[in-house]
């Protein structure tokens, strides 16, 4: 066989990336205490508006706004309709509230439109999770974080993998991804670490158990190297306990 018809040799780098996140994932799911009981029960298109309050915004304060709106108005159809003032005031202890009530109105307006009347987005349970996320992509202000958080916190439990900042930062201190790799394009990288037929528990598990990591060890600043269950394979607590020795 010629080289030019040889098949591509597998890149070592990525086999080893994927090895390390599993070997990462054992222990901090030990560490942590998995299986995490899933922590909502929305259906899909309130998982999409909680998830769209919650950015950039402490989840006490957006759970806070998601209640009082919900509270004002019952049904998501009353808030699309409302005088935005209205919504705004609603989900004021999120951030930036004069930006987002008109935003949730813009959604919630084009979702009617594609999907020609009220609609509750079940329908993803059905399409391939690419195609699932590509059309909540498509919504305004939709990126790869929020399109997974709805398909994987939402009753549909599917697969797809969100990055939160935790969960991005102990991935790029690991090695996982590379130092200047962002969150969002984390998204695409880090899942092609995760084995093939992974169900939506064992996703769900790797997510919960990096950003508990970062919340709980990993800190932005000073971090709890010298307590780390993963500091044997963690080149940037390795380099950061070794200079404290020094």
């Amino acid at each position: 066989m010629t080289a030019s018809l040889l098949p591509p040799a597998p890149d070592p780098s990525l086999a080893a990336r994927r090895e390390l996140a599993l070997w990462a994932h054992e222990r901090l799911c030990a560490e942590y205490g998995a299986p995490f009981p899933f922590f909502s029960s929305k259906d899909p298109l309130s998982e999409l508006i909680s998830s769209m309050l919650s950015h950039r915004t402490r989840n006490q304060d957006s759970h806070r706004a998601y209640q009082q709106l919900r509270a004002r108005f019952p049904t998501w159809d009353q808030v699309r309709e409302a005088p935005t003032a209205e919504v705004e005031a609603a989900i004021s202890p999120c951030t930036w509230p004069e930006q987002k009530a008109p935003r949730l109105q813009q959604v919630l307006q084009e979702v009617s439109q594609r999907c020609g009347g009220p609609c509750d987005l079940q329908f993803l349970a059905e399409m391939p999770i690419p195609e699932a996320r590509a059309w909540l992509e498509q919504l305004p202000g939709v990126g790869r974080k929020t399109s997974a958080a709805v398909l994987l916190f939402s009753t549909l439990r599917r697969p797809a993998m969100p990055v939160d900042s935790h969960h991005h930062r102990v991935a790029q201190r690991l090695g996982l991804i590379g130092p200047k790799v962002g969150e969002a394009a984390a998204h695409a990288l880090l899942e092609d670490l995760l084995p093939l037929g992974w169900d939506a528990q064992q996703v769900y598990d790797h997510h919960e158990a990096l950003m508990f990591h970062g919340q709980k060890c990993c800190y932005f600043h000073t971090p709890a190297c010298g307590r780390c269950v993963v500091l044997a394979r963690c080149p940037f607590g390795q380099a950061r306990v070794g200079k404290v020795a020094e």
